[in-house]
């Protein structure tokens, strides 16, 4: 089995940040493929790392969604805010087609490069600085979290599952 080679962060992402005035810090790691394992290997607190997940609207309308790495997205929260019957999440490949630049997961947290709206779990607003991938699963990107959510014009919102309300089962 061939190794799989780093692509490096996207030339995109860099761009955008550079444009809009965004300082930023990349980050080189271990391979990684979960948020929750890339804050580890990025040794940052893990709420300050965001999971950017892809959804679609019934009516057709895409966003990206962004919450903590530990967190999870709670569909019905996203449908309310997108003001749609259904969100589902969209299917790897077809975001592997559509970010041809871009490792599958590895998605930055700027919907604008995908032509999307970003939302973000009001929790991301708890810290001054972010991070998440640059676009492979070797590099993150660190940022000042007012100059990313004004260049990108985030959209806060409610969006992660109530631990409260998960079954205990489930609870760590």
């Amino acid at each position: 089995m061939e190794a799989k080679v780093s692509k490096g962060p996207m030339k995109s992402l860099l761009t955008w940040l550079g444009a809009e005035g965004v300082d930023y810090e990349i980050h080189e790691h271990g391979r990684s493929f979960t948020a929750s394992a890339t804050a580890r290997a990025e040794g940052v607190d893990p709420r300050t790392f965001e999971k950017v997940i892809w959804v679609r609207s019934a009516e057709g309308g895409d966003a990206l969604m962004v919450v903590d790495s530990e967190d999870h997205l709670d569909l019905k929260k996203a449908r309310d805010v997108l003001k749609s019957g259904r969100v589902k999440l969209v299917p790897e490949g077809e975001i592997e087609e559509l970010t041809p630049d871009c490792d599958p997961g590895a998605m930055p947290a700027v919907g604008s490069l995908f032509g999307l709206v970003t939302y973000a779990d009001f929790a991301v607003r708890d810290t001054p600085e972010v991070s998440f991938n640059a676009g492979d699963h070797t590099f993150a990107v660190r940022v000042d979290r007012a100059a990313w959510e004004k260049a990108l014009g985030v959209v806060y919102a409610d969006l992660k599952v109530d631990t409260l309300l998960e079954p205990p089962w489930s609870r760590s």
